[in-house]
C-alpha cells in the first residue's frame, strides 16, 4: 500500500477487486488469506458491503460475489460523453472488420477492459468488461505499455512477466523490443499469447500528447488471412487518427492511471 493511501479505504477496494476477479467468488477465509488480514477485521467490512448490495453471499457455498450496486457505478461511467464517443468509434471498427473491438486502460501491470463491441459473427472472442489481464500478454497491454519508459515497464513486473499460454512473452528484453517497435510506429499484436486460437492487434490512443487508453481487435486464428489482417490494421489506424482529432476539452485524462 502506498504511504499516502487510507488503510481502511484501500482494504474495501481490495476486497471488491479480488471478489470481482474471482469467477467463483471468495469466502471470508480466502479473502483473509489473500489480503493477509484477520477475518475479524474483514468481517465488518464485508458485512457492510453486503448490506449496501456491493457484495452478495451465495447461500449454497457461503462465497461472496459482486452484488448489483456496482452496476450503477459502472453505468454512470459508461454514459459519460467521452465513453459514448469512443463507443461509436468502436462500433464503426467492428462493423468494418466484422470482429470484436475492445477498449482498455492500464491498471498497474494489467489491462482493465472497460468497453467492448462484439463481432456479429457466430464464432468470436468471448470477453467481459471489467476483466483484468497481464499487460505483457495482450496486444492492448503492449500498446499501453509502449507509452512508458523501459524502467517504468520493468517496475510493473518485479516478479517477472506472467504467462497465460505457452506463447506468452516472458522474456523482458523481448517485450521491451516489441514496445520499442510500437513507439516507432508498429501496431501492437499478440498471437495466442492470451488465449489459444486467438490473435489480436491494438493501437495506443493519444489525446493532447498523452496515451489514455487503447483499442484492440481480436480475431480467431482461422480467420487471420492476409486481407483480414490488413483490414484490421487499417481500421485501428483510422480509429487512432480519429481519436487524435477529438475536441481538446474532452475529459480523456480520466482514463489514465
Amino acid at each position: 500500500m502506498a504511504p499516502d493511501q487510507h488503510r481502511t479505504t484501500t482494504r474495501v477496494l481490495d476486497i471488491l477487486e479480488w471478489v470481482a476477479a474471482s469467477t467463483a467468488g471468495m469466502t471470508l477465509a480466502e479473502l483473509a488469506q489473500t489480503l493477509d488480514a484477520p477475518k475479524s477485521s474483514l468481517f465488518p467490512i464485508v458485512h457492510t458491503l453486503e448490506g449496501r448490495r456491493y457484495l452478495r453471499q451465495l447461500g449454497s457455498t457461503g462465497r461472496y460475489v459482486i452484488g448489483p450496486e456496482p452496476l450503477a457505478l459502472g453505468a454512470a461511467f459508461s454514459t459519460k460523453k467521452e465513453i459514448e464517443m469512443l463507443g461509436q468509434i468502436m462500433n464503426d471498427i467492428s462493423e468494418r472488420c466484422q470482429e470484436t473491438c475492445q477498449l482498455g486502460i492500464l491498471d498497474r501491470g494489467h489491462v482493465l477492459y472497460i468497453k467492448k463491441k462484439d463481432s456479429p459473427l457466430p464464432i468470436r472472442m468471448i470477453s467481459t468488461v471489467g476483466t483484468r489481464l497481464p499487460a505483457n500478454a495482450t496486444a492492448l497491454g503492449k500498446a499501453l505499455l509502449s507509452s512508458l519508459t523501459d524502467e517504468q515497464v520493468r517496475g510493473l513486473f518485479p516478479d517477472g512477466l506472467p504467462a497465460l499460454t505457452a506463447q506468452t512473452i516472458t522474456d523482458p528484453e523481448a517485450l521491451l523490443a516489441q514496445l520499442h517497435a510500437i513507439r516507432t510506429g508498429a501496431i501492437a499484436m499478440e498471437w495466442e499469447e492470451s488465449t489459444d486460437q486467438l490473435a489480436c492487434w491494438a493501437v495506443p490512443l493519444w489525446h493532447q500528447g498523452k496515451v489514455f487508453a487503447a483499442f484492440s481487435v481480436s480475431v480467431p486464428v482461422y480467420r487471420c488471412q492476409e486481407d483480414k489482417i490488413a483490414l484490421v490494421r487499417q481500421c485501428l489506424l483510422d480509429a487512432q487518427a480519429q481519436v487524435e482529432r477529438l475536441p481538446g476539452d474532452l475529459d480523456l485524462a480520466a482514463f489514465r492511471e
